[in-house]
């Protein structure tokens, strides 16, 4: 193909439809990626139509994008009040008043082949106090409210101090609006009333706008949230409901004042039925009931929400709806859906701002010419529905895994049919003290560990190859650890301190 029939191809305009996180992540990415020279990318929001984000708990992976986009961490954190985050606390998930921390990174030190966990499932079969925490810095970080970047050093656990950050999420669209459209990122405020289809394939022509104004495009985006303007009230291209899995489908969110110190974790309390988020943002935080309208009413669960919240309200609770579930494709014909159009797994372990991450990083990798091959976009939609999937099973876990009997909600989580993906994890991990890990996952065997022994998910036996080492030297491995990541955490500042010095002006 010769250079100017290659040009002919390329794509020219990519429209966005919607902002929020999910649209300026996306527009900030492609206007670093692709620049402003070759592509017109246009973004059309509505400021009549509000979004989502009240406060947003992130995971590692967001320190990527930033660092993709080239954006300084300190400025970031001062613009969006955000603080650090080192894992999220589950309360009451396994039985009533029980309580363990999902951390980042690892625990221990591995051995060979073997992660440190398997050796735990042998030692706490042994009898004595051991807690997982006290053999990961990020855990032990978490409880004692201290935290520090990570040193530049080997063989300590001050170099591997994984971390993410809580921060306000309409100020972080804010900060990414202001960045896309310095590098070329024309916004169009309008409301889309009108999606045109081309007749002779059904792909997507143009938008008509509320004031007459038409934007034809390209490439789409579909960045709309729940409603899926382009890909499936446009396209009608279905869903797959998960309801049965995770049966919350409402929240209620309010933000309160700050009368602590904020903590460098996020919390989760597991209520009659669903639970309660609690992010510490500098200026503020933020808070959240999610739960199921088949067991609970909004009254019941706004009032559980009001009963258990710290500080004085900043506005008025406000309800949010939802199914869980995903797109039956992501990518449909030249519409791509971003956020929450594509799907929705509930914000339990924080997923949502990676999922956009990662959607926008397999387009940029499966990035389309003018004709759309089909084979290209099977791929895309494959591997992010298989990537959803493991999420989805992971998060069907904290549910599944509980011993509660004090509702009927928990009553139907811990017998509700599970997907024989995740039964085969339970049974190997109860069986043998293994923890199947696919390489394509998000979420780590650590991760795995971390929920299925706080929860209370009892293993039979452990990995065979840890019998290697004999039980007194077991004992010296386990001492030497915990005395070093103790000597680690008592090293660091407090998470106020270090935030106050951080993000000092």
């Amino acid at each position: 193909m010769n250079s100017d029939a290659h040009i002919s191809q390329r794509i020219n305009t990519i429209i966005i439809v919607g902002g929020g996180t999910a649209g300026w992540m996306t527009a900030a990415t492609l206007a670093k990626v692709l620049g402003n020279d070759k592509y017109s990318i246009q973004l059309i929001e509505s400021d009549a139509i509000g979004t989502i984000g009240v406060g947003e708990a992130t995971i590692p992976h967001i320190g990527v994008f930033n660092k993709i986009l080239g954006i300084d961490e300190q400025d970031f954190m001062r613009s969006t009040q955000a603080t650090f985050k080192l894992g999220i606390e589950f309360i009451n998930w396994g039985n009533v008043g029980e309580s363990y921390i999902h951390p980042f990174g690892s625990y221990g030190v591995n051995i060979d082949s073997l992660h440190f966990y398997n050796y735990f499932l042998k030692m706490s079969k042994q009898g004595g106090n051991y807690n997982p925490e006290d053999y990961s810095v990020g855990a032990l970080a978490a409880r004692n409210n201290k935290f520090m970047h990570p040193l530049n050093i080997t063989r300590s656990p001050l170099g591997n101090i994984k971390y993410a950050y809580h921060f306000d999420a309409g100020l972080y669209a804010k900060y990414l609006r202001n960045y896309a459209e310095n590098k070329g990122v024309g916004r169009i405020e309008g409301k889309i009333t009108r999606v045109k289809l081309q007749e002779d394939n059904g792909f997507i022509d143009s938008v008509l706008l509320e004031d007459g104004r038409v934007y034809s495009g390209d490439l789409f985006i579909d960045c709309s949230g729940f409603r899926g303007i382009l890909i499936e009230e446009a396209l009608g291209t279905g869903y797959e409901d998960w309801s049965n899995l995770l049966p919350c489908d409402s929240a209620i969110a309010v933000p309160t004042a700050n009368i602590h110190p904020p903590k460098p974790y996020t919390r989760s309390v597991a209520q009659k039925a669903g639970w309660q988020w609690h992010i510490p943002l500098q200026h503020r935080t933020g808070n959240g009931h999610v739960y199921s309208s088949r067991f609970m009413c909004d009254e019941q669960a706004r009032q559980i929400l009001l009963n258990n919240v710290e500080g004085g309200l900043l506005a008025e609770p406000r309800v949010v709806r939802f199914k869980t579930g995903m797109r039956r494709k992501f990518w449909n014909k030249n519409c791509v859906a971003v956020g929450l159009s594509s799907g929705f797994i509930e914000p339990l372990e924080s997923t949502s701002i990676h999922l956009i991450q990662t959607s926008i990083k397999k387009l940029l990798e499966f990035f389309p010419g003018k004709y759309f091959n089909q084979g290209n976009i099977d791929a895309y939609n494959e591997i992010l529905q298989r990537n959803l999937l493991f999420i989805r099973d992971f998060i069907v876990l904290h549910y599944k895994a509980t011993h509660r009997q004090d509702s009927a909600f928990w009553n139907y989580c811990r017998t509700m049919p599970i997907p024989d993906s995740l039964e085969k994890r339970i049974d190997l991990y109860r069986q043998e003290g293994k923890i199947y890990h696919d390489s394509n996952e998000l979420f780590s065997e650590d991760s795995w560990f971390a929920v299925m022994q706080g929860q209370g998910l009892e293993s039979n036996n452990h990995h065979p190859l840890v019998d290697v080492l004999s039980e007194q030297q077991l004992r010296n491995f386990f001492s030497e650890i915990k005395s070093v990541v103790a000597n680690s955490v008592n090293a660091m500042p407090t998470h106020a301190d270090y935030i106050a010095n951080y993000c000092a002006q």
